[in-house]
């Protein structure tokens, strides 16, 4: 065993679950092969990737080291992750409906859901709002049970 994590670097068990992540990836790429959309589905999928890692990535990297240099450390509760989980959960899910939140594709969304998609910039704004403001609640409930 210790033979084995010395040359592959890891435990059998990690890869055993990568082999299962290649084994899904490449059913999906099966299913896709025949698909007369699948180069677009391509070409958004690299896309997407270097979006994130060469625009995103640096940004909220950034946004997180200058949060911490900022939260310093003192004693009590840190607030680091009570800015954190909100953040990524807003901004996931500004990344999920990013065309509806901006106003893009209403044609597209009114035809597939019978709706408009108007109001899901207030929603976005309101769902965010809250993840931050429950954050914020219960930042506040550590600090005092701190005390």
């Amino acid at each position: 065993m210790a033979r084995f994590r010395r040359a592959y670097g890891a435990s059998p068990g990690h890869l055993l679950l990568l082999l299962g992540c290649f084994a899904v990836t490449g059913w999906i790429v099966l299913r896709l092969a025949g698909e007369e959309s699948a180069v677009r589905m391509l070409l958004w999928f690299l896309g997407a990737v270097i979006a994130h890692d060469l625009l995103l990535f640096p940004v909220y990297a950034l946004a997180d080291r200058a949060l911490r240099a900022g939260a310093g450390r003192r004693g009590g509760p840190s607030a680091l992750n009570h800015v954190r989980v909100p953040a990524l959960a807003a901004g996931l899910l500004l990344l999920v409906h990013l065309p509806g939140v901006l106003g893009l594709g209403d044609g597209t969304y009114t035809a597939a859901t019978g709706l408009t998609p108007r109001p899901l910039l207030t929603r976005w704004l309101a769902v965010s709002g809250a993840l931050f403001a429950t954050s914020a609640a219960l930042y506040a409930l550590r600090r005092w049970r701190h005390r």
